[in-house]
C-alpha cells in the first residue's frame, strides 16, 4: 500500500501529535518521544547526520522546507517534523516503504 505522504502528514497534524522544526525534533528524539521523522529535501546535512544517530525511521519529503511548511499549513519553512503520535494517520506506514 502506497501512502500519500502529504495527506498522511496533514491528518497526523490534525488528529495526532507532531513537533515542527529541527530543534524541537532533536529534543523529541533525545526524549525518546519521536516515532518517526520527516525531513525536507533541502534539510541541512549536519542536521540529517545528527538525526540518523537515533534509531528512528526517517522519511525524506520530496519538496523543500517551504513546501513542507505549506503542507503543514504554516506560513514559514519547516525543515523537519517529529511524529510523536500519528493519530488517525497512516504516516508510520510511509517509513516502511
Amino acid at each position: 500500500m502506497k501512502v500519500n505522504l502529504e495527506r498522511a502528514l496533514r491528518r497526523a497534524i490534525k488528529t495526532g501529535k507532531v513537533y515542527l522544526g529541527s530543534k524541537r525534533t532533536i529534543k523529541a528524539l533525545k526524549n525518546g518521544e519521536a516515532r518517526m521523522v520527516v525531513v525536507a529535501s533541502n534539510c541541512p546535512e549536519e542536521f540529517f547526520e545528527k538525526i540518523k544517530s537515533f534509531n528512528v525511521p526517517v522519511v525524506m519529503f520530496e519538496g523543500t522546507n517551504m513546501d513542507l511548511g505549506a503542507v503543514c499549513g504554516k506560513p514559514f519553512s519547516v525543515a523537519a517534523i517529529a511524529i510523536v503520535d500519528a493519530g488517525e494517520s497512516e504516516i508510520l506506514a510511509a517509513a516502511e516503504q
